[in-house]
């Protein structure tokens, strides 16, 4: 019984969070990464093999996060997208001056 609720609420979870960014590619790459992650531990806690559920939460993760668009499911920009001059050309008033290194 305590294996079928945490891999309920695995899934859970992994759908919830299945992709983030804006076009597929980076939805589908994020979602696969997350469902790579998600695959292992649930596989880890149940005592299957931790390879085969990263692979089996990868594609998962993958498909959900390709064929989903951002109005579907949003969580915001991928993290390689949040540099200062990405954030700049988005609209936000910064600087992306670093301090000299002594």
């Amino acid at each position: 019984m305590f294996k079928t609720v945490l891999m309920a609420a695995a899934m859970v979870g992994a759908l919830s969070l299945g992709a983030c960014g804006t076009t597929p590619t980076d939805r589908g790459i994020s979602g696969a990464g997350i469902g790579a992650v998600g695959g292992a531990v649930v596989a880890g806690a149940t005592g299957g093999s931790v390879g085969t559920g990263a692979v089996i939460g990868a594609v998962v993760g993958g498909v959900v996060g390709a064929t989903t668009t951002k109005d579907d499911l949003n969580i915001g920009d991928p993290p390689w997208k949040k540099s200062c001059r990405e954030r700049q050309r988005r609209g936000e008033h910064i600087s992306c001056r670093h301090k000299p290194r002594r």
